[in-house]
């Protein structure tokens, strides 16, 4: 086990930066994923850390030393790939002990540790089998195999699920968690599916753009984004923005005003913007309802509202989206079934001001002040 220090790291091809200045700390013994979208540098960031790529600037530690000009066979790290890699001629036995083979360990050695390693992962009855033999999960716990039985102080994945089905990869995110719960050692892993990040993860990196955008447990992120780019990313399906108008201002309390829904008096500190500052609201799914159009307060001015565009029938719940044409994408609120609306029909926004978040012109968020009260009094 170990821990891993990341000092103002950066990567360039060229003139491209795909790494720009990203510090991080990840403990001994952290399970730490990084996400983030295609091209964001999450596996660069990887490679980086594995010795697979060099850093053009910045250091790279391994418990507390620096290890820049080390291989990734001195730094004590064994990965896991996307692509399964195995040796197709080879055993699963053989497969799991050539790495150990090329460290000229003892027969012994050799024997014990892949034996050990079968047992953790559930493989002993596979040792004779040859990788055709096996299924997708069976062939992926193979590769995680022939990382752990060198025994590295550090176990990277780079998005080992991705080739497999839906149904493979629940089974598979139970399984590499259980596995970290086993071997208590650090994992890095990365991944561009948020979920496989919510359900494994201590903790989440998320990239965007060669930058670390956030860093935080799943609760954290999810309750608290610090971006509208986490708030949109973190979670499934992701968070509505609305954009709104601030009327009042203040360090507790904050009064906004936006289209198809009114005035809205939410707790979260807006000391630093003024009245008639554009801001985006944002609401999760689940916090989000729909309520028929009709009269005005005076029960004589018609309110417009918004048509619902679509219904999603999902069993347990539904999915209904209302928007207009000049939206570029229509709210969504998720409801219990069955559902209350018909398409076409016209609606307004049902907000809970407790579950609301305010991001400034600039995407970044304003504290909510209730939340922030909260999570001090947990700890």
């Amino acid at each position: 086990m170990a821990s891993v220090t990341l000092e103002k790291v950066k990567k360039s091809f060229g003139q491209v930066d795909i790494i720009k200045s990203v510090d991080l700390a990840i403990a001994d013994g952290e399970f730490v994923v990084f996400v983030g979208p295609s091209g964001c540098g999450k596996s660069t960031l990887l490679r980086l850390i594995a010795g697979l790529e060099d850093a053009t600037d910045g250091d790279i530690l391994i418990d507390n030393h620096v290890v820049n000009a080390l291989t990734p066979k001195e730094r004590g790290i064994g990965m896991v790939f996307q692509s399964y890699a195995l040796y197709p001629h080879m055993t699963v036995y053989e497969n799991i002990a050539f790495g150990l083979e090329l460290n000229r360990e003892s027969k012994d050695t050799i024997e014990e540790r892949v034996m050990s390693t079968a047992r953790i992962l559930q493989l002993e009855k596979l040792l004779k089998r040859k990788p055709k033999q096996l299924s997708g999960g069976q062939r992926q716990r193979v590769a995680m195999g022939r990382a752990m039985a060198r025994e590295p102080s550090i176990l990277l994945f780079d998005e080992p699920l991705s080739n497999l089905d839906a149904a493979l990869r629940v089974q598979m995110r139970a399984e590499i968690k259980k596995l970290h719960e086993r071997l208590a050692s650090t994992m890095i892993y990365v991944t561009h599916d948020q979920v496989e990040a919510m359900t494994l993860a201590d903790k989440i990196v998320v990239l965007n753009g060669g930058r670390v955008e956030q860093v935080g447990t799943p609760f954290e992120l999810y309750e608290t984004p610090a971006t509208t780019f986490v708030a949109t990313f973190i979670g499934s399906p992701k968070m509505n923005l609305l954009p709104a108008k601030v009327v009042a201002t203040g360090s507790g309390q904050t009064t906004i005003v936006l289209p198809h829904a009114g005035e809205l008096t939410v707790s979260v500190d807006s000391s630093k913007l003024q009245n008639g500052d554009q801001v985006q609201l944002g609401i999760r799914p689940e916090h989000l309802n729909f309520i028929a159009a009709g009269k005005g307060p005076d029960n004589s001015t018609e309110v417009q509202g918004l048509p619902v565009r679509n219904i999603e029938y999902l069993g347990n719940e539904s999915f209904v989206y209302a928007g207009d044409d000049s939206m570029e994408e229509p709210f969504l609120a998720r409801l219990p079934v069955p559902s209350r609306f018909i398409e076409g029909e016209r609606v307004l926004l049902d907000i809970d001001p407790a579950h609301v978040h305010v991001f400034d012109s600039e995407g970044m968020a304003l504290v909510r002040t209730e939340v922030e009260k909260s999570m001090a009094a947990q700890s």
